[in-house]
């Protein structure tokens, strides 16, 4: 069976862990791997200029393809091809987890591996946790990475 993993990134240390757990996955999976990041670009604040804002926007894909370029790199250190994705919010309502989770679902996915930094109470409250959403929303397993 060729399975199929799915690793969302965002740049940050705990995703870097994520990617390499995925890739030792994969690795001894035999697994295809697919990474992929979310850019939001929906937002409330109406007052801001529209070429600002557009800017602002085109400088956060390119910060996400910067970060699937990197992570796809560091896959292919380790031997594992990888497929990357740039997956927009477009819409309000639209939840980073929601992506995430409707994209694995779309490939199919056998499994979502993600980092996590473990919030709890206030923190939690105020911030949310992506992951903790994807693994409340996914038909699909989820494998979430603690930092140590």
């Amino acid at each position: 069976m060729n399975q199929r993993i799915l690793v969302a990134v965002d740049g940050s240390n705990i995703s870097d862990l994520a990617l390499k757990e995925a890739i030792k996955l994969a690795q001894d999976r035999r697994a295809r791997l697919r990474i992929v990041h979310v850019v939001n670009e929906v937002t409330l604040n109406l007052y801001v200029d529209s070429r600002s804002l557009n800017k602002f926007f085109e400088s956060c894909r390119t910060s996400g393809q910067r970060i699937l370029a990197k992570a796809r790199a560091v896959a292919s250190g380790f031997g594992v091809e990888a497929e990357t994705n740039l997956l927009e919010i477009q819409t309000i309502g639209r939840r980073v987890a929601d992506m995430i989770v409707d994209h694995a679902k779309s490939i199919p996915t056998d499994l979502i591996v993600m980092g996590t930094n473990r919030r709890r109470g206030l923190q939690l409250t105020l911030r949310g946790s992506v992951a903790r959403d994807v693994a409340r929303l996914s038909p699909i397993p989820v494998s979430l990475i603690h930092e140590h």
